[in-house]
């Protein structure tokens, strides 16, 4: 029928553009629908991923946009914590929250902390990947709750954001206007202290982009910077794993069609769902680097990718070519970095990685073997430590207590 091949061809290019590329998993095509079909469930019930909450809030954007995030707020520290010893970092010292009670760090970069009192928590501020959600932190989350102030949040017209207003009004997406959904954000969670940011894929470049149009704030407020799996530019030259020539074709083609999918949406959802189960070895091949991945982790990843419509994918999919933020990166220079890969990353390789690290003298890099682009949730157990490891070297150049639990974590990444 007419719809299901619409539906398959968006159903494919809806992965692809998200984190696959072509191709159907051999066994998917040998079972019957009811079979795969409760085993998806059986497999939702067993890996409850993607169930933390926090406390929840809304943010405004420029545009009216309201963007969903939730806080999961640290305990308070020991009372003998809440003033620690001064001291004197050499590069840091020259940022805002480093100058001394009542300093003011002027109108963009947000309150500062007053004459009195403790001083404001470190707050580390997660940004998710394109056709993902905030939940794609989960095993993070997971790790760092009732640790360190920490916030998710959904980028427009992502898990349960607004529908981007721009976008409904036929405006193109860009990856500056998440970088100026990022300070949106910032300005609701984290008025006062120092900040982490954290981006993964997509989110990275909404730092980067943030950081491109606010580097006063970065001066003034953060602390430290993670970009994980991602990159500063050049995207056009990556091959998605394809053969060079099927890699041309792909970016020639994928717009246009994605523009024309995009306005019959409903009739490609219909199709798309009828056909979804079909490219689940999509998502495993193109998201993943290795064979053995928990298949609950898995069904996790197809969930999040599924739930995001195909109009989305195609409205967001021309801002990457776009996006070249590489000199952006300098605002970030002297800060604690952590860059981190997998080294089997098909859609943003780790070359990447090593070329941003290499602008940022005082970063980690972090190329974890054998991961793909989802190495957050293939290789948890090394993300969240370096992750962990990060935080506390922030906290220490913000002169802000540094959690007892993260010197753990960081003493079981050394082991």
């Amino acid at each position: 029928m007419k719809w299901e091949r619409a539906g398959l061809v968006g159903a494919a290019i809806g992965v692809v553009a998200a984190g696959a590329a072509a191709g159907v998993a051999i066994e998917r095509a040998t079972v019957g629908r009811g079979v795969r079909r409760r085993a998806q469930l059986a497999l939702d019930a067993a890996g409850p991923y993607g169930s933390l909450r926090g406390t929840p809030g809304i943010a405004v954007a420029e545009d009216g946009t309201e963007l969903y995030y939730e806080v999961d707020e640290a305990p308070p520290a020991p009372r003998s914590e809440t003033e620690p010893e001064p001291v004197r970092p050499p590069r840091a010292a020259r940022r805002g929250w480093l100058r001394g009670r009542g300093a003011d760090p002027g109108p963009e970069a947000g309150k500062g902390a007053g004459a009195g009192g403790p001083r404001p928590p470190l707050t580390v501020v997660f940004s998710h990947g394109y056709c993902l959600s905030q939940d794609s932190w989960h095993f993070q989350r997971a790790l760092l709750r009732g640790v360190v102030r920490s916030v998710y949040w959904d980028q427009r017209s992502h898990g349960r954001s607004e529908r981007g207003r721009d976008q409904l009004a036929g405006e193109p997406a860009t990856i500056d206007q998440l970088g100026r959904d990022l300070k949106a954000v910032l300005d609701a969670v984290a008025p006062e202290g120092p900040v982490v940011l954290v981006g993964h894929s997509m989110g990275g470049m909404t730092v980067m982009a943030f950081a491109d149009q606010y580097p006063r704030y970065v001066r003034e407020r953060v602390a430290g910077v993670a970009l994980i799996s991602t990159a500063s530019g050049k995207l056009a030259a990556d091959t998605l794993g394809l053969p060079a020539v099927g890699a041309r074709a792909f970016r020639a083609v994928a717009p246009g069609l994605l523009r024309v999918m995009g306005r019959q949406a409903e009739l490609v959802e219909r199709g798309r769902r009828a056909t979804a189960e079909l490219f689940g070895g999509v998502i495993k091949r193109y998201s993943f680097g290795s064979k053995d991945v928990d298949p609950a982790v898995a069904r996790f990843a197809e969930r999040l990718i599924e739930a995001t419509p195909i109009d989305v994918v195609a409205e967001f999919y021309p801002a990457f070519t776009a996006h070249e933020k590489s000199e952006a990166l300098a605002a970030f220079d002297g800060l604690p970095a952590l860059v981190l890969a997998g080294s089997a990353d098909l859609l943003l390789p780790s070359a990447h990685s090593a070329e941003m690290a290499a602008q940022l003298p005082a970063a980690e890099l972090v190329v974890v073997p054998g991961a793909g682009h989802l190495v957050l949730f293939e290789r948890p157990e090394l993300v969240g430590p370096a992750l962990a490891a990060l935080v506390a070297r922030a906290a220490e150049g913000a002169r802000v207590p540094v959690p007892p639990r993260l010197r753990e974590l960081t003493a079981a990444l050394d082991a």
